[in-house]
């Protein structure tokens, strides 16, 4: 079995080592990863009149091992026009991300834009997230039960259902606390006070994060006059009225979550709606 591993916390993360570790022992894994974190870029594709610098790491393993300066997506492209130029992978699994990818976040989701575009292509894929954002978690419950996970999906994946990928997070806790599995749908909820000032103490504290954690940070960019420095960081509005059966909820109780996730967004209920309002129309000429 060949298997694309990818992610968007950057190809030295520790999530992607402990993936690769566990995948290594079902397949022949390839590794394309970007050069550094890319969190939150959904479905973005580097395109532009830039250079993009790839790199072939063969100190790296198990596995072959690549870093594209680019996003997720990008690097399933890269994967395809050159490690896997003559045939596809039989699989992709994008992660192990640092935080989880429950409710409405799977929309801003580089881990899962990745998942996605491989669905796109026809391969089964499978996005995977711990609800943990710190650099050196523990992933070992991850390792206890996802591989018989991943089995169980890649042995039924459905036939003919375009862009199919799965979304799975794992709780932050210790293999003997996790209550279960279950499957889940997509929660509801939305962001507020997004935006806020930077100003001197926020880069302090930034900066001693970024160096905690060993994150790149670069916070030294002029101002053009009258422009002002913003970031953002909000405030998560849980917007589930009886959610028994949303991803975070379930999540944040102590349960792994399987949520089946499709490329295809049309609204089905919705086309008849439109029919009956008289859209289906035929202008005369």
């Amino acid at each position: 079995m060949n298997i694309l591993l990818v992610n968007d916390d950057g190809y030295k993360a520790k999530g992607l080592r402990v993936l690769c570790e566990a995948m290594s022992r079902v397949g022949d894994v390839t590794v394309v990863a970007p050069k550094t974190p890319q969190s939150a870029m959904s479905s973005s594709v580097s395109l532009g009149l830039k250079k993009l610098a790839g790199k072939q790491l063969p100190e790296l393993r198990p596995g072959r091992w690549f870093y594209l300066d680019a996003t997720p997506v990008s690097c399933v492209k890269f994967a395809l026009n050159f490690p896997f130029s003559e045939r596809k992978p039989d699989v992709v699994i994008s992660g192990i991300n640092h935080g989880s990818n429950a409710s409405t976040g799977s929309c801003y989701s580089a881990t899962l834009g990745a998942a996605e575009e491989a669905a796109i292509s026809g391969i089964p894929s499978i996005g995977v997230s711990l609800n943990s954002f710190h650099p050196d978690a523990d992933f070992s419950l991850i390792t206890e039960y996802f591989p018989g996970i991943f089995r169980t999906l890649l042995d039924n994946w459905p036939k003919d259902v375009f862009g199919l990928y799965y979304n799975i997070n794992f709780p932050s806790c210790r293999v003997d606390e996790v209550k279960g599995i279950r499957v889940t749908r997509m929660g509801r909820g939305h962001w507020v006070k997004e935006f806020n000032i930077w100003d001197e103490e926020t880069e302090a504290r930034f900066a001693a994060r970024a160096e905690a954690f060993a994150l790149p940070a670069d916070f030294d960019f002029p101002l053009e006059e009258g422009e002002k420095a913003y970031y953002i960081v909000g405030e998560f509005v849980d917007d589930e009225s009886a959610g028994e059966d949303a991803d975070h909820r379930l999540l944040d109780d102590g349960w792994i979550t399987i949520t089946p996730m499709t490329a295809d967004s049309t609204n089905y209920p919705e086309i008849d709606h439109l029919k009956q309002l008289g859209f289906n129309k035929d202008f005369k000429k």
